[in-house]
């Protein structure tokens, strides 16, 4: 496999064009990474996965609760959620921007 290279607005831009909240941009048997957008006021309805995730909010504001924690994020902030834990962002004030990444790559 040769190594990738990705531009964030060009991966928005595709995003966008779908009209879907979750665009997934690389899979490999080891990991799958996407990009998930929440309009402000918007819903997050994920369930527990059966992978690890790792979360990079690239821009917005809101709050995430994963397991019995619950957080303020924004842009920068940086999350780690192990497989099977409930999770989700919520009271989400601006509109929210980020990097996910399953390990493995996520199932359906």
């Amino acid at each position: 496999m040769e190594p990738k290279f990705f531009d964030l607005a060009a991966l928005e831009t595709q995003r966008a064009g779908t009209r879907i909240a979750y665009l997934e941009f690389l899979r490999v048997a080891a990991m799958s990474a996407g990009i998930y957008v929440i309009p402000a006021g918007g819903d997050d309805p994920q369930q527990p996965h059966r992978e690890d995730e790792f979360y990079y909010v690239l821009k917005g504001k809101a709050r995430m609760t994963a397991g019995q924690s619950t957080r303020a994020v924004s842009a920068g902030s940086i999350i780690f959620v192990p497989a099977a834990v409930e999770h989700r962002f919520h009271d989400i004030e601006e509109d929210l921007a980020v990097l996910v990444v399953f390990a493995p790559a996520e199932t359906s």
